[in-house]
Protein backbone atom coordinates (compact mmCIF):
# COMPACT_ATOMS: atom_id res chain seq x y z
CA UNK A 1 0.00 0.00 0.00
CA UNK A 2 1.48 3.48 -0.95
CA UNK A 3 2.49 5.63 2.24
CA UNK A 4 0.25 8.67 1.39
CA UNK A 5 -3.65 8.44 0.47
CA UNK A 6 -5.52 10.56 -1.65
CA UNK A 7 -8.65 12.64 -0.16
CA UNK A 8 -10.88 14.86 -2.65
CA UNK A 9 -10.85 17.93 -1.17
CA UNK A 10 -11.57 21.58 -2.09
CA UNK A 11 -10.11 24.56 -0.66
CA UNK A 12 -12.15 27.92 -0.37
CA UNK A 13 -12.77 30.84 0.98
CA UNK A 14 -15.99 31.71 2.87
CA UNK A 15 -16.30 34.90 3.72
CA UNK A 16 -13.51 35.47 6.13
CA UNK A 17 -12.66 32.23 6.89
CA UNK A 18 -10.88 29.49 4.66
CA UNK A 19 -10.37 26.00 4.59
CA UNK A 20 -11.57 22.50 3.05
CA UNK A 21 -14.44 21.21 1.97
CA UNK A 22 -15.33 17.49 1.81
CA UNK A 23 -17.64 14.73 0.95
CA UNK A 24 -18.60 12.72 3.63
CA UNK A 25 -18.43 9.69 1.42
CA UNK A 26 -14.56 10.36 1.16
CA UNK A 27 -13.93 10.46 5.19
CA UNK A 28 -13.67 8.00 7.33
CA UNK A 29 -17.08 7.27 9.75
CA UNK A 30 -14.98 7.01 13.12
CA UNK A 31 -14.81 9.92 14.51
CA UNK A 32 -11.23 9.04 16.28
CA UNK A 33 -10.05 8.22 12.66
CA UNK A 34 -11.39 11.87 11.37
CA UNK A 35 -10.00 13.51 14.15
CA UNK A 36 -6.88 12.11 13.24
CA UNK A 37 -7.22 12.69 9.50
CA UNK A 38 -8.87 16.19 10.03
CA UNK A 39 -5.35 16.94 12.32
CA UNK A 40 -3.16 15.84 9.71
CA UNK A 41 -4.91 17.30 6.30
CA UNK A 42 -4.46 21.25 8.16
CA UNK A 43 -1.23 20.13 9.69
CA UNK A 44 -2.35 20.66 13.81
CA UNK A 45 -0.84 20.33 16.07
CA UNK A 46 1.82 23.11 14.91
CA UNK A 47 1.93 26.79 15.09
CA UNK A 48 2.78 27.28 11.86
CA UNK A 49 0.41 24.38 10.15
CA UNK A 50 3.60 23.68 8.21
CA UNK A 51 2.59 20.07 7.49
CA UNK A 52 -0.28 20.03 5.92
CA UNK A 53 -2.91 23.07 4.61
CA UNK A 54 -4.30 24.86 7.68
CA UNK A 55 -3.51 28.73 7.58
CA UNK A 56 -1.82 29.07 10.71
CA UNK A 57 -4.88 30.57 12.80
CA UNK A 58 -8.37 29.56 13.44
CA UNK A 59 -9.85 31.71 11.06
CA UNK A 60 -8.05 29.59 8.01
CA UNK A 61 -8.34 26.28 9.45
CA UNK A 62 -11.37 25.32 9.35
CA UNK A 63 -13.37 22.21 7.52
CA UNK A 64 -16.78 21.80 6.25
CA UNK A 65 -17.84 18.17 5.50
CA UNK A 66 -21.20 17.99 2.84
CA UNK A 67 -23.75 15.50 1.73
CA UNK A 68 -27.16 15.07 0.75
CA UNK A 69 -29.51 15.53 3.62
CA UNK A 70 -31.94 12.59 5.00
CA UNK A 71 -34.07 15.69 6.06
CA UNK A 72 -37.50 16.97 4.29
CA UNK A 73 -36.64 20.49 5.64
CA UNK A 74 -32.74 20.50 4.14
CA UNK A 75 -31.03 19.45 1.08
CA UNK A 76 -27.46 18.56 2.15
CA UNK A 77 -26.45 18.11 5.83
CA UNK A 78 -23.05 20.20 6.95
CA UNK A 79 -21.21 19.33 9.96
CA UNK A 80 -18.68 21.96 11.29
CA UNK A 81 -15.33 21.48 12.62
CA UNK A 82 -12.84 24.04 14.12
CA UNK A 83 -8.89 22.80 13.78
CA UNK A 84 -6.56 25.17 15.72
CA UNK A 85 -2.90 25.30 14.87
CA UNK A 86 -2.00 24.32 17.94
CA UNK A 87 -4.27 22.10 19.71
CA UNK A 88 -4.58 18.02 19.05
CA UNK A 89 -8.61 18.55 19.71
CA UNK A 90 -10.99 19.04 16.91
CA UNK A 91 -13.85 20.64 18.35
CA UNK A 92 -17.59 19.91 16.69
CA UNK A 93 -19.35 22.29 19.04
CA UNK A 94 -19.55 24.93 16.95
CA UNK A 95 -21.27 26.71 13.86
CA UNK A 96 -19.31 28.94 11.19
CA UNK A 97 -21.07 31.14 9.18
CA UNK A 98 -18.35 32.70 6.86
CA UNK A 99 -17.72 28.86 5.58
CA UNK A 100 -21.44 28.18 5.25
CA UNK A 101 -21.03 30.47 2.02
CA UNK A 102 -19.30 28.16 0.46
CA UNK A 103 -21.64 24.87 0.92
CA UNK A 104 -24.01 26.24 -2.04
CA UNK A 105 -21.62 26.72 -4.30
CA UNK A 106 -20.10 23.32 -3.45
CA UNK A 107 -23.06 21.60 -3.52
CA UNK A 108 -24.31 22.57 -6.57
CA UNK A 109 -20.74 21.81 -8.43
CA UNK A 110 -20.94 18.31 -6.61
CA UNK A 111 -24.01 17.49 -8.02
CA UNK A 112 -26.19 17.50 -4.57
CA UNK A 113 -27.98 20.44 -5.72
CA UNK A 114 -29.15 21.48 -9.17
CA UNK A 115 -28.95 25.01 -9.77
CA UNK A 116 -32.53 26.80 -10.14
CA UNK A 117 -32.70 29.62 -12.35
CA UNK A 118 -30.75 32.80 -11.75
CA UNK A 119 -30.72 32.49 -8.01
CA UNK A 120 -30.62 28.96 -6.46
CA UNK A 121 -31.27 28.63 -2.78
CA UNK A 122 -30.08 25.88 -0.93
CA UNK A 123 -31.21 25.00 2.40
CA UNK A 124 -28.55 23.83 4.94
CA UNK A 125 -29.04 21.88 7.63
CA UNK A 126 -26.24 22.05 10.59
CA UNK A 127 -25.42 19.26 12.18
CA UNK A 128 -23.57 20.74 15.07
CA UNK A 129 -26.10 23.23 16.41
CA UNK A 130 -29.50 20.89 15.00
CA UNK A 131 -30.70 24.15 12.37
CA UNK A 132 -31.32 25.11 8.64
CA UNK A 133 -29.82 28.11 6.85
CA UNK A 134 -31.05 28.73 3.65
CA UNK A 135 -28.09 30.17 1.47
CA UNK A 136 -29.07 31.99 -1.77
CA UNK A 137 -26.29 32.18 -4.95
CA UNK A 138 -25.62 33.17 -8.48
CA UNK A 139 -26.37 30.98 -11.00
CA UNK A 140 -27.20 32.42 -14.00
CA UNK A 141 -26.74 29.69 -17.05
CA UNK A 142 -26.91 26.75 -14.53
CA UNK A 143 -23.42 27.53 -12.91
CA UNK A 144 -21.86 29.43 -9.79
CA UNK A 145 -20.76 32.82 -10.46
CA UNK A 146 -18.51 34.23 -8.12
CA UNK A 147 -17.97 37.26 -9.95
CA UNK A 148 -19.67 40.25 -8.77
CA UNK A 149 -20.10 43.26 -7.07
CA UNK A 150 -20.95 42.19 -3.53
CA UNK A 151 -18.04 43.41 -0.58
CA UNK A 152 -17.56 42.66 2.46
CA UNK A 153 -14.66 43.88 5.13
CA UNK A 154 -12.19 42.06 5.65
CA UNK A 155 -11.54 40.54 2.03
CA UNK A 156 -10.14 42.23 -0.51
CA UNK A 157 -12.26 43.03 -3.22
CA UNK A 158 -15.70 41.70 -4.72
CA UNK A 159 -17.87 38.87 -5.31
CA UNK A 160 -20.96 37.64 -6.11
CA UNK A 161 -23.51 38.10 -3.27
CA UNK A 162 -24.03 35.03 -1.00
CA UNK A 163 -27.55 35.74 1.20
CA UNK A 164 -27.22 33.82 4.26
CA UNK A 165 -30.66 33.54 6.46
CA UNK A 166 -30.35 32.31 9.84
CA UNK A 167 -33.85 33.02 11.26
CA UNK A 168 -34.26 29.51 12.05
CA UNK A 169 -31.26 29.27 14.16
CA UNK A 170 -32.98 29.94 17.96
CA UNK A 171 -31.59 28.20 20.31
CA UNK A 172 -28.82 26.40 18.09
CA UNK A 173 -26.93 24.44 21.16
CA UNK A 174 -29.67 25.21 24.36
CA UNK A 175 -32.93 25.04 22.11
CA UNK A 176 -33.08 28.40 24.14
CA UNK A 177 -33.05 31.92 23.16
CA UNK A 178 -32.32 32.44 27.34
CA UNK A 179 -30.52 29.66 27.83
CA UNK A 180 -30.42 30.98 31.55
CA UNK A 181 -33.74 32.15 31.59
CA UNK A 182 -32.42 35.53 32.21
CA UNK A 183 -32.09 38.83 30.10
CA UNK A 184 -28.95 39.91 32.04
CA UNK A 185 -27.29 38.24 35.01
CA UNK A 186 -23.89 38.72 36.50
CA UNK A 187 -20.51 36.48 36.32
CA UNK A 188 -17.09 37.46 38.26
CA UNK A 189 -18.91 40.75 39.03
CA UNK A 190 -19.57 41.28 35.24
CA UNK A 191 -22.92 41.73 34.10
CA UNK A 192 -23.90 39.64 30.80
CA UNK A 193 -26.74 38.54 29.20
CA UNK A 194 -26.47 34.75 27.81
CA UNK A 195 -28.25 34.23 23.95
CA UNK A 196 -28.27 31.58 21.72
CA UNK A 197 -28.68 32.34 18.20
CA UNK A 198 -26.83 30.67 15.73
CA UNK A 199 -24.07 29.94 18.37
CA UNK A 200 -24.34 30.49 22.02
CA UNK A 201 -22.72 33.67 23.39
CA UNK A 202 -21.78 35.59 26.43
CA UNK A 203 -22.15 38.95 25.73
CA UNK A 204 -20.76 42.07 28.02
CA UNK A 205 -19.79 45.71 27.92
CA UNK A 206 -16.51 46.88 27.00
CA UNK A 207 -16.15 49.41 29.97
CA UNK A 208 -16.90 46.43 32.56
CA UNK A 209 -14.22 44.38 31.56
CA UNK A 210 -11.62 47.64 31.46
CA UNK A 211 -11.26 48.55 28.12
CA UNK A 212 -12.40 51.20 25.65
CA UNK A 213 -14.31 48.37 23.09
CA UNK A 214 -12.57 49.41 19.70
CA UNK A 215 -9.31 48.65 20.36
CA UNK A 216 -7.07 46.58 17.47
CA UNK A 217 -6.88 43.37 17.33
CA UNK A 218 -3.07 42.92 18.27
CA UNK A 219 -3.53 45.38 21.38
CA UNK A 220 -6.23 42.97 22.65
CA UNK A 221 -4.69 40.05 21.96
CA UNK A 222 -1.48 41.62 23.71
CA UNK A 223 -3.47 42.11 26.59
CA UNK A 224 -3.37 37.76 27.97
CA UNK A 225 -5.32 39.05 30.97
CA UNK A 226 -8.36 40.13 30.02
CA UNK A 227 -8.42 37.35 27.45
CA UNK A 228 -8.29 35.25 30.37
CA UNK A 229 -10.78 37.07 32.11
CA UNK A 230 -13.07 36.44 29.27
CA UNK A 231 -12.56 32.72 29.13
CA UNK A 232 -12.94 32.40 32.46
CA UNK A 233 -16.82 33.93 31.74
CA UNK A 234 -17.81 32.19 28.95
CA UNK A 235 -16.72 29.09 30.84
CA UNK A 236 -19.30 29.34 33.64
CA UNK A 237 -21.22 30.78 31.00
CA UNK A 238 -21.75 27.67 29.43
CA UNK A 239 -22.03 26.10 32.72
CA UNK A 240 -25.13 28.11 33.26
CA UNK A 241 -26.64 27.45 29.56
CA UNK A 242 -26.55 23.80 30.11
CA UNK A 243 -23.48 22.92 28.35
CA UNK A 244 -21.09 21.34 31.43
CA UNK A 245 -17.86 22.01 30.93
CA UNK A 246 -16.38 24.26 27.73
CA UNK A 247 -12.66 24.84 28.73
CA UNK A 248 -11.33 23.03 25.63
CA UNK A 249 -14.47 24.07 23.10
CA UNK A 250 -15.17 27.79 20.95
CA UNK A 251 -18.26 28.01 22.17
CA UNK A 252 -20.19 29.69 24.32
CA UNK A 253 -18.64 33.01 22.23
CA UNK A 254 -17.42 35.99 24.21
CA UNK A 255 -18.91 39.40 22.40
CA UNK A 256 -17.63 42.61 24.17
CA UNK A 257 -19.89 45.31 23.18
CA UNK A 258 -19.34 49.18 23.10
CA UNK A 259 -21.00 52.34 21.02
CA UNK A 260 -20.08 52.60 17.85
CA UNK A 261 -17.96 55.44 16.06
CA UNK A 262 -17.97 55.21 12.37
CA UNK A 263 -21.84 55.75 11.52
CA UNK A 264 -22.70 51.92 12.71
CA UNK A 265 -24.88 50.41 15.30
CA UNK A 266 -22.54 48.73 17.78
CA UNK A 267 -18.95 48.13 18.67
CA UNK A 268 -18.16 44.33 18.99
CA UNK A 269 -15.11 42.32 19.80
CA UNK A 270 -15.33 38.68 19.02
CA UNK A 271 -13.10 36.77 20.95
CA UNK A 272 -12.27 32.66 19.36
CA UNK A 273 -12.19 32.78 22.06
CA UNK A 274 -8.27 33.00 22.90
CA UNK A 275 -7.36 35.84 20.67
CA UNK A 276 -10.00 38.84 19.27
CA UNK A 277 -11.80 37.60 15.71
CA UNK A 278 -9.62 39.78 12.75
CA UNK A 279 -13.33 40.78 11.67
CA UNK A 280 -16.07 39.12 13.27
CA UNK A 281 -17.94 35.75 13.01
CA UNK A 282 -21.21 35.42 11.54
CA UNK A 283 -22.77 33.53 14.15
CA UNK A 284 -21.71 35.85 16.54
CA UNK A 285 -22.67 38.67 14.54
CA UNK A 286 -26.41 36.67 14.44
CA UNK A 287 -26.70 36.15 17.71
CA UNK A 288 -25.40 39.95 18.41
CA UNK A 289 -27.91 41.82 16.18
CA UNK A 290 -30.78 39.10 18.13
CA UNK A 291 -30.04 40.79 21.25
CA UNK A 292 -29.65 44.42 19.49
CA UNK A 293 -33.55 43.81 19.01
CA UNK A 294 -34.57 42.02 22.17
CA UNK A 295 -35.50 43.95 24.75
CA UNK A 296 -33.60 44.34 27.83
CA UNK A 297 -30.05 43.35 27.08
CA UNK A 298 -26.84 44.55 26.86
CA UNK A 299 -26.76 45.03 23.16
CA UNK A 300 -30.36 46.13 22.91
CA UNK A 301 -29.54 48.84 25.49
CA UNK A 302 -26.51 50.19 23.35
CA UNK A 303 -28.24 49.76 20.01
CA UNK A 304 -31.98 50.53 20.81
CA UNK A 305 -33.11 48.50 17.78
CA UNK A 306 -36.89 48.38 17.65
CA UNK A 307 -39.36 45.43 17.29
CA UNK A 308 -41.49 44.78 14.21
CA UNK A 309 -39.32 46.66 11.97
CA UNK A 310 -36.29 45.03 9.72
CA UNK A 311 -33.55 47.31 10.74
CA UNK A 312 -30.01 46.56 9.75
CA UNK A 313 -27.85 46.44 12.26
CA UNK A 314 -23.99 47.66 11.73
CA UNK A 315 -21.37 46.04 13.61
CA UNK A 316 -18.11 47.60 13.62
CA UNK A 317 -15.25 45.12 14.28
CA UNK A 318 -11.73 45.22 13.74
CA UNK A 319 -12.07 45.29 9.74
CA UNK A 320 -14.79 47.30 9.19
CA UNK A 321 -17.98 46.20 9.23
CA UNK A 322 -20.61 43.63 9.34
CA UNK A 323 -24.43 44.22 8.53
CA UNK A 324 -27.06 41.91 9.29
CA UNK A 325 -30.56 42.84 8.50
CA UNK A 326 -32.84 41.80 11.35
CA UNK A 327 -36.56 42.00 12.16
CA UNK A 328 -37.94 40.73 15.69
CA UNK A 329 -41.36 40.92 17.25
CA UNK A 330 -42.97 40.40 20.92
CA UNK A 331 -46.42 38.75 21.32
CA UNK A 332 -47.37 37.76 24.72
CA UNK A 333 -43.83 37.97 26.11
CA UNK A 334 -42.57 35.80 23.80
CA UNK A 335 -39.96 37.18 21.41
CA UNK A 336 -39.68 35.67 17.77
CA UNK A 337 -36.61 36.18 15.34
CA UNK A 338 -38.33 36.56 12.42
CA UNK A 339 -35.51 37.90 9.75
CA UNK A 340 -31.93 37.48 10.28
CA UNK A 341 -30.33 38.25 6.40
CA UNK A 342 -26.60 38.72 6.16
CA UNK A 343 -24.45 39.25 2.77
CA UNK A 344 -20.75 36.97 2.46
CA UNK A 345 -18.81 36.54 -0.63
CA UNK A 346 -17.55 32.90 -1.19
CA UNK A 347 -14.64 31.80 -3.65
CA UNK A 348 -13.50 28.15 -4.74
CA UNK A 349 -9.61 28.19 -4.46
CA UNK A 350 -8.43 25.17 -5.39
CA UNK A 351 -9.85 21.34 -6.08
CA UNK A 352 -7.63 18.49 -5.67
CA UNK A 353 -6.31 15.58 -3.88
CA UNK A 354 -5.21 16.01 -0.38
CA UNK A 355 -2.80 13.65 0.87
CA UNK A 356 -2.21 11.92 4.53
CA UNK A 357 -0.33 9.11 5.67
CA UNK A 358 -1.92 5.85 5.38
CA UNK A 359 -0.66 5.23 8.84
CA UNK A 360 -3.27 7.38 10.16
CA UNK A 361 -6.31 5.94 7.68
CA UNK A 362 -5.73 3.39 4.85
CA UNK A 363 -8.82 4.92 3.03
CA UNK A 364 -11.22 2.12 3.67
CA UNK A 365 -14.52 2.28 6.56
CA UNK A 366 -15.79 5.37 4.70
CA UNK A 367 -18.97 6.92 5.81
CA UNK A 368 -22.03 7.18 3.55
CA UNK A 369 -23.06 10.94 4.43
CA UNK A 370 -23.11 13.47 7.53
CA UNK A 371 -25.40 11.58 9.47
CA UNK A 372 -23.12 8.64 9.87
CA UNK A 373 -20.41 9.99 10.58
CA UNK A 374 -22.40 12.37 13.17
CA UNK A 375 -23.63 9.56 15.41
CA UNK A 376 -20.10 9.41 16.67
CA UNK A 377 -19.85 12.80 17.96
CA UNK A 378 -21.01 14.16 20.97
CA UNK A 379 -22.17 17.85 20.18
Amino acid sequence: MPDLVPIPATLFRGGTSKGPLFLASDLPRDKATLDAVLLAALGSPHKRQVDGIGGAESLTSKVVIVSRSRRGDADVDYLFAQVNPESPLVDYKSNCGNMLSAIAPFAVENGLVGANGYKTTVRIYNINTDSVVESTIDTKGGEVHYEGDAAIDGVPGTAAPVIENFAKTVGSKTKKLLPTGHVTETIDGIEVTCIDVAVPAVIMDASSVGIQGNETKPLLDARSDLIARLNNIRVEAGRRMGMDDCTEYVVPKPLVLSPPRNGGTITSRDFVPYNCHATHSVTGATALAAACVLPGTLANRIARVPLDVLTTVRIEHPGGQMDMDVEGTMKGGSFTLTQANLLRTTRRLFSGMLFIPSRIWDGRDKATDVADISQSIEF
